[in-house]
């Protein structure tokens, strides 16, 4: 039961902690409301035509791709702190995670996936 007691005490703290941050930051802040600071605004800038404008697929994909490589490369610097610990085994197994990214990198490189335009 103590171990309940902990987790509870530490969301009631986080919980706490959250109100009491928005409650100072309420009474530190200037309260100037005017129609300049009111206005809808993307960027500074103010909005202009249609919000639903149709974007090509391939801003996506390209998009997708750099996330994929990005997280999967992420893997590597565990690996690299225990690769001694981990000995032969383990440099096949990130090898093969290798391979198959370059294979991937490949594949999309055939289907022009990484050209922006």
């Amino acid at each position: 039961m103590g171990n309940y007691f902990d987790v509870f005490l530490f969301l009631a703290t986080a919980v706490i902690f959250v109100f009491l941050g928005l409650w100072a930051a309420k009474l530190v802040r200037p309260a100037l409301p005017n129609t300049g600071k009111q206005s809808i605004f993307e960027c500074g800038e103010r909005p202009f035509g249609d919000s639903r404008l149709k974007f090509r697929i391939r801003y996506y994909i390209f998009a997708l791709v750099f996330v994929i490589f990005d997280v999967e490369a992420i893997f590597l610097y565990p690996w690299a702190v225990v690769f001694r610990d981990i000995g032969l085994a383990g440099l096949i197994e990130m090898l093969v995670f290798i391979g198959i990214l370059v294979v991937g990198l490949i594949y999309a490189w055939k289907k022009k996936v990484l050209q922006w335009v």
